[in-house]
């Protein structure tokens, strides 16, 4: 109750400075629950490295809330509900909960009264980690336990923290600043914390118990997957420009890939930090192979053919979908790492290290699989390498600032990616409509938005350039993830990236956004993007400015 009276506060404050204030006040008075904490406040119940996910969709959340609501409330109602109000959190607050009897009726905490912050976290993570037959069954008595002994108040916080959508206006950025605040130490410090370790609970808990001198202390660790360093799109003029020679090397079409090696056992994680070591064996049977100390590496896992050619980007996604049968997918599709960069070798952090140096130490591990890195200040010799990218069937070059240091998260200046393509745009779904003629079954098209902040504003439709087979696949993937339905239109829970092509973007009152695409085209999923990782409304507004 004390911790959703104090998010119920920071949701109402619409002053980032002021909002950073209460956060830091409800971090000072957390005490042992102050590493739940950070996260609750960012709608996260386990670390940021941790790819464990609740695997609660919409409609579970749904029917809970609809049970611990009462014999007469359906999981239609709730829906219904929803459509009218617009948040699920709001719709919960609204419920008559709290009435039902009986043994379920107990749930969690073996039916003591009073939710407790700890109490709600464990049985969260228990649910998590449910499984196998009757697993459904037990999240949803998990869920209903905790539901049916929830005030007012409590219930919309908890159910948006099941949805992992907080909406308090709480995300890394002010996390960051409100432990430096709290415990009186430097946001550089806190922020590189952060940045090696990916737990805000432990950073929070660190600052509070040992300072600055603790914070330094923290380092990566092999295991503990950290973002990966992000790049923007440039040019070579802009790259020159800013730093006089640029360091060159091929843009591969593949999915991102974190090594973690500690000299017995290889774990791969992708860009969403998700393990993906299982689905490829290969891979970790060439680390195993190539590396002889402990490492983290960044490379790119591309799918070839039989003659080592670049595959698209969708081949690769057959392999990090695949949980099952992966020998056999193995045989269809092979892959290749290319290793681009080394954050850690032998105990020691790199990240501070300019690049030419993490590159040179990667050579040195590893005797295949590196990718090159050419040092150049003369435009026409990446224009070549360009060339010699795109001729060799890759996606086009990086560049990259030879004296930046390794920064997780970050999409900074000194990684530009250069697409001589049409340009593409990574936005979230959050609606779709249900298809027509043959194609009735289906969703068949689909609502189109960046991100701002910690919400979502739309900017187009796409239904252009989807076969009826991916429109199967989509349909698939998206349906546990629908919020409700009106009519012929979904309303989508923002979860799936779609890589979207268009030939312009122009100012549109049609949309929330203000802007539109012009003949959108639908390209793949961006199963390796998160929708916090998607195109972000400053990014459609620069680039809508370039265009003039």
């Amino acid at each position: 109750a004390e911790f959703a009276a104090r998010a119920d506060e920071i949701e109402a404050e619409p002053a980032d400075l002021k909002t950073v204030g209460l956060v830091a006040n409800l971090f000072e008075d957390a005490g042992d629950e102050l590493s739940i904490i950070t996260r609750f406040v960012q709608g996260r119940v386990f670390p940021a490295h941790d790819g464990t996910k609740l695997d609660i969709g919409p409609s579970l959340c749904y029917e809970a809330l609809a049970k611990a609501a009462g014999t007469n409330v359906s999981a239609e109602d709730i829906e219904a509900r929803l459509a009218d109000i617009g948040e699920i959190g709001a719709v919960a607050e609204g419920l008559d909960l709290g009435g039902q009897q009986g043994l379920a009726a107990f749930g969690a905490g073996d039916g003591q009264d009073g939710l407790t912050v700890a109490e709600v976290d464990a049985e969260l993570r228990g649910l998590a980690a449910a499984a196998g037959a009757g697993s459904t069954d037990t999240k949803l008595d998990t869920l209903f336990g905790l539901f049916n002994r929830a005030e007012p108040l409590e219930a919309r916080f908890l159910a948006r923290l099941v949805l992992g959508e907080m909406r308090i206006g709480v995300g890394e950025g002010t996390v960051r600043d409100a432990i430096a605040e709290a415990f009186e130490v430097s946001v550089e410090s806190v922020e590189r914390a952060l940045q090696v370790s990916n737990d805000c609970g432990l950073v929070a808990e660190t600052a509070r118990d040992e300072g600055t001198a603790g914070l330094d202390s923290v380092h990566l660790e092999i295991g503990r997957p950290v973002k990966a360093m992000l790049a923007q799109a440039g040019t070579a003029v802009d790259a020159l420009e800013s730093w006089n020679t640029a360091a060159v090397e091929t843009k591969f079409d593949g999915a991102r890939v974190q090594v973690h090696y500690d000299g017995d056992t290889v774990q791969l994680f992708s860009r969403n930090l998700e393990d993906v070591t299982d689905p490829l064996p290969e891979v970790v049977e060439f680390v195993d192979d190539q590396l002889d100390v402990p490492a983290i590496l960044d490379g790119e896992v591309v799918a070839i053919d039989d003659a080592g050619d670049p595959l698209p980007f969708q081949e690769i996604l057959r392999r990090f979908r695949r949980k099952h049968d992966v020998a056999a997918t193995r045989e269809d599709v092979a892959v290749e790492l290319n290793a681009f960069d080394c954050l850690h070798a032998d105990g020691e952090d790199l990240l501070d290290e300019p690049l030419t140096a993490r590159h040179e130490c990667l050579s040195g591990l590893l005797d295949a699989g590196v990718s090159e890195l050419t040092i150049t200040s003369e435009a026409d010799q990446v224009a070549d390498l360009e060339a010699a990218a795109l001729e060799a069937g890759h996606e086009g070059i990086m560049l990259k600032n030879p004296e930046s240091a390794y920064t997780p998260g970050n999409r900074g200046q000194n990684w530009l990616k250069r697409k001589p393509d049409v340009e593409t745009l990574d936005l979230v779904v959050t609606g779709a409509e249900w298809g027509e003629g043959r194609r009735a079954n289906v969703l068949g098209t689909f609502l189109l938005s960046a991100r701002d902040g910690d919400d979502y504003e739309t900017l187009g439709k796409v239904a252009t350039g989807i076969t009826d087979e991916e429109l199967a696949d989509l349909h698939e993937l998206l349906e546990p993830h629908v919020r409700s339905e009106t009519g012929t239109e979904v309303d989508i829970e923002p979860a799936v990236v779609f890589e979207v092509g268009y030939e312009e973007i122009q100012a549109s009152p049609t949309y929330s956004s203000g802007y539109a695409l012009r003949f959108p085209r639908f390209v793949g999923v961006r199963a390796d993007k998160s929708p916090a990782d998607a195109d972000s409304l400053d990014r459609i507004e620069r680039l809508a400015a370039g265009q003039s």
